[in-house]
């Protein structure tokens, strides 16, 4: 009989390894996945929001403040958040700079994080202004960006 090719040969210690990197990478892999699915839904939520008027203390589904806004839209996604911006900054463990966001971030302005937004994507965000205004999509350059304080990543 004739021998069998070498790569049915049993498997090496070098190809366990690589197969258990690969193991571990794939779980990081579906996490990322499942990370943007949800930032993806949090977004797709924040969308339909628009037009809804201002309420301070406003937790939906037809007025909002900004931080009741955030934490409607991830808790759509399957995440909780807690009810100010402070806290939620300080509960979502991973941070990101201006240059790394991404849909789905959230994103604090002024001194004590007073204020968010839910990054979409393209420079944009959404938020709930303040009173007398409605839910909008806003471009993220000048007086935004001069005023960004941190974001965060929820759901990972």
């Amino acid at each position: 009989m004739p021998a069998a090719p070498a790569s049915a040969a049993a498997p090496s210690a070098t190809t366990g390894a690589t197969a258990a990197h690969s193991a571990s990478g794939s779980k990081a892999v579906s996490r990322k996945t499942r990370q943007k699915r949800r930032a993806a839904a949090a977004v797709s939520y924040a969308y339909k929001q628009i037009g809804d008027r201002y309420r301070w203390g406003g937790n939906g589904p037809s007025s909002w403040d900004c931080s009741g806004l955030a934490k409607g839209s991830w808790s759509k996604a399957g995440v909780r958040l807690p009810r100010t911006t402070t806290q939620i900054y300080r509960a979502v463990r991973y941070k990101v700079s201006w240059k790394r966001l991404a849909a789905g971030d959230l994103v604090f302005f002024y001194s004590g994080k007073s204020h968010v937004g839910i990054y979409v994507g393209k420079g944009h965000m959404i938020h709930a202004p303040s009173s007398g205004k409605r839910v909008k999509r806003v471009k993220l350059a000048g007086y935004y960006k001069r005023n960004f304080t941190g974001a965060v990543r929820p759901g990972y």
